[in-house]
């Protein structure tokens, strides 16, 4: 093996362990690492605006303050509006799985099984199935109310979480400069230009994901609404939530609505008119609201983004599986541009 080769091997060798360490320091600091993600992309967001007020006459700290004093008026009027009710209907809703009974449909099932498997007791499957119902499904919901309260605090989500986004966004040229300034002098175009793209990369998709989930939010959330399904707007929220995982969506979005019809109404009358609105939906999003808002979008393979959504979900539950894609078009456009900056600036010969 030539010298060459052994450089290039060990580069390789150190950068994964280098990878391999930050990935493991990040995991015990999870929290931290959240509410940095969770700054990030509301910089991200907010962004486009800033720089739209400064393109107007005004500094960046200005146009900071008006775009967080818009977006705090936007913030305080879904909760004093939105949320409330989505609260109540989210409240209506456990309450419906908890006390909803099961006793005819079960009992008609429980019988037919019971032809086929006479050594079960009566009883048995019906009790078992209205436990699960009644209890197990409530207590994933909250679950997932403690999960996501008990990740961060509330004390971080309404300070520190504002607080960082701010200096992101009002300091953001000054920290860009920082970064590259890091680099040494031979490296300075090479980092500016991977930083830049990195950057514009990763604002175009944070936006376009956050635009496709509330586009498909509210859509399925009219569309239960306009067909008499209760408690339409939580389903909307799960929906829009859900699909903010990909590929996991339209499953998210359907069968808790499922659920509910059935237990509403005790029979499957729902069910087409809720996979209507799901397909007619997801085949509108898929053909062109997705196409319009992810052109310039990083693409993975679909196999990919399944295993990095598994990685995330093991490594930080529920925000991993909403943050795995995200890093990873971070990380992909990042050695996109590092090859590019390597093939063009010639860095490989320094």
């Amino acid at each position: 093996m030539s010298d060459t080769a052994i450089k290039k091997f060990s580069r390789t060798f150190l950068l994964l362990i280098a990878i391999a360490i930050t990935v493991y320091f990040t995991y015990l600091i999870v929290d931290i690492f959240i509410i940095l993600a969770i700054s990030v992309l509301l910089a991200l967001i907010l962004s486009p605006f800033v720089q739209q007020l400064e393109q107007q006459g005004f500094n960046r700290t200005a146009s900071t303050l008006l775009v967080f004093v818009a977006f705090g008026i936007i913030i305080y009027l879904a909760l004093s509006v939105v949320i409330p009710k989505l609260i109540f209907q989210m409240n209506q809703l456990i309450s419906s799985l908890t006390n909803f009974s099961f006793n005819e449909e079960l009992q008609l099932l429980e019988g037919k099984i019971l032809r086929v498997f006479p050594f079960f007791s009566q009883g048995e499957i019906s009790a078992r199935i209205q436990k699960f119902f009644s209890s197990q499904l409530t207590n994933t919901i909250s679950h997932l109310y403690d999960y996501v309260s008990g990740v961060v605090s509330i004390v971080a989500v309404l300070v520190i979480v504002p607080f960082i986004t701010f200096f992101l966004l009002k300091d953001s040229n000054k920290i860009k400069r920082e970064l590259i300034h890091l680099a040494p002098n031979k490296f300075f175009e090479p980092a500016y230009w991977i930083l830049k793209r990195v950057t514009l990369q990763l604002g175009r998709f944070v936006r376009g994901w956050i635009f496709d989930a509330t586009f498909v939010g509210v859509v399925i959330g009219f569309g239960f609404y306009f067909i008499g399904i209760p408690n339409a707007l939580p389903l909307g929220v799960i929906a829009g939530l859900g699909h903010l995982i990909p590929y996991f969506g339209p499953v998210i979005g359907a069968v808790p609505a499922a659920i509910i019809s059935i237990i509403q109404t005790g029979d499957l009358s729902q069910i087409p008119l809720i996979l209507l609105i799901v397909a007619i939906t997801y085949t509108v999003d898929n053909g062109f609201v997705q196409p319009y808002v992810f052109s310039k979008s990083v693409d993975m393979h679909p196999i990919v983004i399944i295993l990095l959504i598994i990685a995330g979900s093991q490594l930080f539950g529920l925000l991993g599986m909403l943050l795995a894609v995200p890093t990873a078009t971070v990380i992909k456009t990042a050695v996109t541009e590092i090859y590019f900056a390597f093939k063009n600036y010639k860095l490989a010969k320094l």
